[in-house]
């Protein structure tokens, strides 16, 4: 099992001007030191408008600063939003290859349909749509990083004409998959497209264990994959996975303080009950209020990575019995110093045994698998792409408003273009030469 680490970059108030410079300068130091450590990869979350909850609205400008930083880890979305309201199929290629070639070639590629009303409603997208504009979008984007050139699509959402989209990903044909799995048919859905599931656990290693049996079964007998590279993987994020590690459980609990249940109580808050004022409404303020009703509440819905290196070793090595491949640890917020120390000891005495197994645990599972990938991919549906047609062409003239030129008028108005050019320019020498 691999051992990673999750950023939702959660900023409780009161702020301070410096806060956030603040949060990202820790948040970089963390994660370098988790590159030396041995963590497998950093993921970040995408969100907005979920203020104290996630600061995290534009991962790919932090894992691009990580990229320079670092030497191993992997950098993972997790996820990025794919409704193009938010954010564009072939602006998400743009970022997602630039940024693996800046890492080079480190990029887990995890995908979204967003689901808050806060960020759906916030770019006026209808909650109906959100599964078929993913859908489209991830088809869209993945064309746009593999094909030279895009040759164009119109669907319900998307309508893009044939552009060459660069850069093209480091890895070839893209980056890793993923998809972000909040219910057990989501897990499914991932599976039978050959995509990695960023499954949601919240129930313990238990439960998780049947999700990834269902998980590899689905995929073995459904799999029929549109993505030129599958990814056939199940993670574990849940708000039962904090991290702090100390010398002791109490030093750990200590360090850790009433923070690590707010992952959970801001999904209650911004997905479930909670009624927001953009603004105006305290997140954090509620938090402690619930907290002092029930104190458990300070912990999430489990214990977590939380203790000695000892408890932190028995807990880990529950969920690596679940069969699960990777297990994201939860930062928590305002605790740079314990965290730094987390990173270290986990480094020196608890990531050694995970990795060492994990390396042996990866080659039996690609043995395993190998006869069964090689089914799956008998069951290849290719992504529909019409044929380019060699006489498209598309001009450097804005025309605006659908309007255009026709061939006879091009160089009169290229003309007009260029006499203009002239006149500014004698109007900027005329004013050097007056001042």
């Amino acid at each position: 099992m691999k051992i990673s680490l999750f950023y939702e970059f959660a900023l409780p108030r009161p702020w301070s001007d410096d806060d956030e410079f603040e949060m990202f300068s820790d948040g970089l130091t963390e994660v370098e030191a988790a590159d030396k450590a041995g963590f497998s990869t950093v993921w970040l979350t995408e969100h907005h408008f979920l203020e104290e909850y996630c600061h995290s609205t534009a991962p790919e400008m932090f894992l691009a600063a990580a990229s320079q930083r670092t030497k191993n880890i992997r950098l993972g979305f997790g996820v990025m939003h794919l409704p193009p309201g938010i954010n564009h199929p072939a602006r998400v290629a743009e970022r997602v290859a630039t940024l693996d070639h800046l890492s080079g070639g480190r990029v887990e590629f995890g995908t979204g349909e967003s689901s808050s009303v806060g960020e759906l409603g916030g770019f006026n997208i209808d909650p109906a749509d959100k599964r078929g504009q993913w859908e489209e979008a991830l088809d869209v984007t993945l064309r746009c990083m593999t094909e030279t050139p895009f040759t164009g699509f119109k669907g319900q959402h998307i309508e893009m004409p044939p552009r060459n989209v660069i850069p093209k990903p480091r890895q070839t044909p893209h980056p890793p998959l993923w998809v972000a799995c909040t219910r057990p048919s989501s897990v499914q859905m991932a599976a039978q497209k050959g995509i990695g599931a960023l499954s949601f656990a919240y129930t313990g290693p238990g439960p998780l264990g049947e999700r990834v049996r269902g998980y590899y079964q689905e995929f073995e007998e459904k799999a029929a994959p549109t993505v030129p590279q599958i990814n056939p993987n199940i993670l574990a994020i849940g708000g039962d996975l904090s991290m702090m590690v100390a010398r002791t459980d109490d030093e750990a609990v200590k360090r850790l303080g009433v923070g690590g249940g707010f992952f959970s109580f801001g999904i209650m808050h911004y997905y479930m009950t909670g009624m927001h004022t953009p603004g105006r409404t305290g997140v954090w303020e509620r938090y402690l209020d619930a907290v002092k009703e029930d104190e458990t509440l300070a912990y999430g819905p489990g214990r977590g990575a939380i203790g000695s290196p000892d408890t932190v070793r028995e807990f880990l090595r529950g969920y690596e019995e679940s069969g699960v491949d990777e297990i994201i640890l939860l930062l928590n917020p305002r605790s740079h110093e314990g965290t730094m120390e987390s990173i270290e000891i986990m480094g020196k005495e608890i990531l050694p045994e995970f990795i060492e197994r994990d390396e042996k645990a990866v080659a039996a599972k690609a043995e395993r698998l190998e006869p069964v990938i090689e089914k799956v991919e008998q069951r290849r549906r290719p992504l529909a792409a019409p044929d380019f047609d060699e006489e498209y062409s598309f001009g450097g003239l804005p025309t605006g408003r659908g309007g255009k030129f026709t061939a006879s008028e091009i160089p009169e108005a290229m003309a007009e273009i260029n006499e203009g050019r002239v006149q500014a320019a004698q109007r900027l020498k005329d004013e050097q030469q007056q001042g």
